[in-house]
């Protein structure tokens, strides 16, 4: 392995390590917010950056291990298990979150403002184009199709803040309680079509390593 490439793998692992480092606060944080304001929308927001979560840390994982030199084999096999744990939790996100909003249109329950959820949204349309950049940066000079696919998720992850922060807003602001659960169901299609590929991806992998056996 050639020096350069060595150093951007070294930096691209950094970025996935404060990748995880903020998606675990932004969990935290969000949770507690969505919890007390009863928010469907930060509660949704906050289980899809748990997928964040797995997902960099699987991809820093990764990294780490071609720096190591771990086997190619052993890598795809737990890969493997890592999709299919993520398609199982979109999964399980979008039944949560659908069962919820629907629950609160038909009930018409209004969700409370929230400070700490205005503050971690604002924190996050800031810090995921950052994310983003370095993301694909990175995704280019190895030729990663896996930190590119990342910076695709962050990406997706930065709409459904948009989305997340227009439905607060719109509940505080015009007492439109309708807002918070239907921002939350804006979430359901990007959370459905990330799972059916991460399941997509983890039939493609168990295929290469049967193939291979």
């Amino acid at each position: 392995m050639d020096k350069t490439r060595r150093n951007n793998l070294k930096q691209a692992r950094t970025l996935q390590i404060w990748n995880v480092i903020y998606d675990v606060i932004e969990v935290v944080v969000s949770l507690i917010a969505g919890i007390t304001a009863n928010s469907s929308a930060l509660i949704g927001w906050a289980l899809d950056s748990v997928i964040e979560v797995i997902s960099a840390a699987t991809l820093g994982w990764r990294l780490h291990g071609e720096l190591k030199g771990i086997d190619e084999e052993k890598v795809k096999r737990r890969q493997k298990i890592t999709l299919n744990v993520i398609a199982v939790s979109f999964t399980l996100i979008c039944i949560f979150i659908s069962y919820d909003s629907i629950t609160k249109l038909i009930t018409m329950e209004t969700a409370s403002w929230s400070t700490l959820g205005l503050i971690i949204l604002l924190v996050s349309l800031v810090v995921n184009p950052i994310l983003i950049y370095y993301k694909r940066k990175y995704g280019n000079k190895l030729d990663s199709p896996g930190l590119l696919a990342d910076a695709k998720d962050t990406f997706i992850c930065l709409y459904q803040t948009v989305v997340v922060l227009i439905g607060l807003l719109l509940v505080n602001w015009l007492g439109w309680w309708w807002a918070d659960p239907v921002a939350a169901l804006l979430i359901v299609p990007y959370a459905a079509k990330e799972g059916w590929e991460a399941y997509n991806k983890a039939k493609d992998i168990n295929y290469n390593i049967a193939q291979n056996d």
